[in-house]
């Protein structure tokens, strides 16, 4: 069912919130998802600092898939309202590679440079 679609109706949501996938990333703990996600993970950068990314369907923001990085506070608490960057995926597959490549991008270091240039990497 194309997203398109599926937006449409509360049930093509539903169907579309089932499509989870199993993403497994070296050196980052998957995190329990919440009920758009597609997958959450928390990476680590090289000073320490904690950042849960977080994949999921976007229904009210007008793009189908959304990556969006959060500050972590204390290893535990993640800080929702003060997202870092946000990027926009056409696809579901797309949000997942987009997904991985942030992760690497933080695990790598590059962050901040992600976070200024608010393209798709």
């Amino acid at each position: 069912m194309p997203i398109e679609e599926a937006m449409e109706s509360e049930q093509g949501l539903v169907a579309l919130s089932n499509q989870r996938r199993n993403v497994e990333i070296p050196n980052a703990a998957p995190v329990r998802l919440h009920t758009d996600d597609l997958a959450r993970h928390v990476a680590t950068a090289p000073n320490g600092k904690r950042y849960v990314v977080a994949s999921y369907i976007d229904a009210v923001m007008g793009s189908p898939c959304r990556t969006t990085v959060f500050p972590q506070q204390g290893g535990y608490l993640t800080l929702v309202r003060l997202p870092i960057c946000s990027f926009s995926s056409q696809t579901l597959d797309a949000a997942i590679l987009q997904h991985q490549k942030v992760i690497q991008a933080i695990q790598n270091g590059r962050l901040e440079e992600l976070a200024q240039s608010k393209k798709t990497i």
